[in-house]
């Protein structure tokens, strides 16, 4: 069968070590890399025949994952925190090339080699960071936006690499060949970009009308493959051409699109990638090198924590964050692979150089959520140990906190209940970690502390021993968790109201004692069914009895879990509910008073506001007098407004 023989034991070796690692919460490139190593010509058993032809197959797999991250790349996420990403990630990447640079001469290996290997330690991985980031729920935490910005720029970083690297043997003999070969990529490139902009969307647009969906994937294909090869005809890498052709297609309406559909084909042949990164393994030599393996990642590891943690520091981030951004992107990253077989396909390192490497780089990419669970233990650590940053607060009142609030997070929720608070004049203080948002929130005049809610020195700070109510604006459960027990800790006798973004968060969240649990988008929800029955012309009272049985039936299973939440959920539903009715001509109400209509002892309702002629009468007396076409505002329980609709009916 020749190399369809070798495609299928390619797929069913990396359906079960894929199968292994996705058990083991790691990566499935790393169960891909395994497969390569068990099938690989180094290894007894089932090998594939022929390698070369998978190299080949292996080259579309590069091509496709530049394509796709191309397509993928969000600038949005840089913006943010553009400063380090766009400053201090090239600087990381010098550094981090001069810190490999020197472990490989230390190893006595040529000047060209340890460039290689310092640009292969260079760059961090991706797929890991983002699939350890979303498993501990830190997703849109600031150290994660960090990392995001980063590891974006040192994906783009990664293309120029690529163009180097081949032509590293011959700087020996002439800069002039790096320089022709970078001049030729930039005008290459350029072309690309200009011409690409205006014809490859107009493209897609007329294969789009066509609706369909095999068309379409075939298209972007050709396009992103098409490209890459044209690059590759004129001495460029071919990767790099369909990692230009996605950025092109990014900024095209058609974007999503492309990605949804490319993306199968990509990791199918990313498999054939990674398996073939495996099949270059011997197994024996690396046993036998066990402990220089091991030496390396220590150094890789401690270097790149090093250089990462410092450099968020000098870029003013502090707390928390320096560890964090450390130890997440201090594994190798994918690209590492690709430039590792550029390498070695290039005459730069020996095949004992390249095994050994390679499996360093899978052993940190193993390590890595490990080393991320760390951070928290380590930072309570490092502020026992070590002297505490000194705690940054604005607005502060003079009279210091006392029955106040604490709001933990300063984000659009936070500032909105906290003006809200001071506006009415309550005693309150936010804690936000995020800068931006601190700087935010110093501008509303509301007092304000940065640092981070769910470490034990900045709730003190908070005075949250004298509070009387905890507000949790954050939307990560890891991080609500553990400001909660802080708080709790501290003050047991603390109310508590957190939000959060599913049934099972909230159901964890009652579980620790929280008075009150609120589901954002469940709320929004309400809201959005509300106003649509409204427009639809059913009455209030029916609008608000299909409300109640919506919550009753989400929250239901709490309910039985826990009976004394209902009475919290009628409160929430009914008592806090304020519903608006028009009087319609010929009501009995009109020309009558609040007192001759016995409203509050006849309906058990409570009016609270009277909108009538463009003014607003708040909280009128018992004397008041209604008069058709008013607009009344009405508190109660269902049963009380059901009954003040019967008496606002025509006599």
């Amino acid at each position: 069968m020749g190399i369809a023989e070798d495609i299928i034991i390619i797929i069913l070796a990396g359906l079960v070590t894929a199968f292994i690692a996705h058990k083991l919460k790691l990566p499935l490139l790393l169960g891909y890399i395994a497969a390569g190593i068990v099938i690989g010509p180094y290894t007894a058993g089932i090998t594939v025949g022929n390698v070369h032809d998978i190299e080949l197959l292996a080259e579309i797999g590069v091509a496709l994952l530049l394509f796709s991250i191309g397509l993928d790349i969000s600038f949005k996420e840089i913006r943010e925190v553009r400063k380090i990403a766009l400053i201090g990630t090239p600087i990381q990447l010098a550094l981090t090339i001069g810190y490999g640079m020197a472990i490989g001469r230390l190893l006595g290996l040529p000047w060209t080699a340890s460039i290689l290997i310092g640009a292969i330690m260079s760059l961090s991985s991706t797929m890991v960071v983002f699939k350890t980031l979303m498993s501990m729920g830190l997703m849109g935490t600031l150290s994660s936006r960090v990392m995001v910005g980063m590891l974006i720029v040192q994906d783009l970083a990664a293309v120029p690499m690529m163009i180097m690297i081949p032509q590293l043997h011959n700087i020996g003999n002439s800069l002039s060949v790096l320089g022709i070969t970078v001049l030729k990529g930039v005008l290459i490139l350029s072309l690309v970009l200009v011409v690409g902009s205006r014809l490859i969307p107009m493209l897609l647009r007329q294969v789009a009308r066509l609706e369909s969906r095999e068309l379409f994937l075939l298209a972007v294909t050709a396009l992103g493959l098409g490209i890459g090869f044209l690059t590759y005809r004129v001495g460029l890498s071919f990767a790099l051409g369909a990692f230009v052709t996605g950025m092109v297609l990014n900024r095209s309406d058609y974007s999503h699109k492309a990605l949804h559909d490319i993306i199968p084909l990509r990791d199918l042949f990313g498999m054939f990638f990674f398996t073939s990164v495996g099949m270059l393994v011997d197994p024996g030599l690396m046993a036998n090198n066990i402990g220089l393996i091991l030496l390396l990642v220590a150094l890789i590891i401690a270097g790149k924590a090093l250089i990462f943690s410092v450099l968020s520091r000098i870029f003013g981030y502090y707390n928390v964050i320096p560890l964090a951004v450390g130890l997440g992107l201090s594994q190798v990253g994918e690209f590492s692979f690709v430039l590792a077989r550029m390498g070695l396909g290039g005459g730069l390192i020996a095949r004992e150089t390249y095994s050994i490497i390679l499996a360093a780089a899978v052993v940190t990419m193993v390590l890595s959520p490990f080393l991320s669970m760390l951070t928290a233990p380590v930072y309570s650590l490092k502020n026992r140990l070590f002297k505490r940053e000194k705690i940054q607060t604005t607005n502060f009142p003079a009279g210091g906190l006392r029955d106040h609030v604490v709001i933990a997070g300063a984000g659009r929720v936070g500032r909105n209940i906290a003006a809200t608070l001071q506006h009415l004049g309550y005693c309150h203080v936010m804690i936000e970690q995020d800068y931006a948002l601190f700087e935010k929130a110093k501008k509303i005049g509301c007092p304000v502390i940065y640092g981070d809610a769910a470490e034990e020195s900045v709730l003190a700070a908070a005075e949250i021993r004298s509070a009387r109510l905890l507000l949790i604006t954050i939307p990560v459960l890891i991080v609500a968790r553990e400001i909660l027990s802080i708080g709790l800790k501290l003050n047991p006798k603390l109310n508590v109201i957190a939000r959060g973004n599913s049934l099972e968060e909230v159901h964890e969240l009652y579980a620790m004692r929280v008075g009150t649990v609120v589901q954002p988008e469940f709320e929004a929800s309400i809201e959005i069914v509300r106003q649509a029955l409204l427009h639809l012309g059913i009455s209030a009272g029916a609008i608000q009895g299909y409300i109640d049985d919506i919550r009753r039936r989400e929250y239901s299973p709490l309910i039985r879990e826990n009976p004394g939440l209902l009475s919290n959920l009628k409160n929430a539903s009914y008592l806090l509910e304020m519903n608006w009715y028009r009087v319609p001509p010929g009501s009995r109400m009109a020309g009558k008073s609040i007192k001759e209509l016995e409203i509050r002892s006849g309906t058990g309702a409570t009016v609270v506001g009277v909108y009538r002629s463009n003014e607003f009468f708040p909280n009128p007396n018992s004397n008041f007098v209604f008069m058709a076409e008013d607009m009344v505002a009405v508190i109660g329980t269902a049963d009380n407004r059901k009954s003040f609709e019967e008496m606002m009916s025509p006599a």
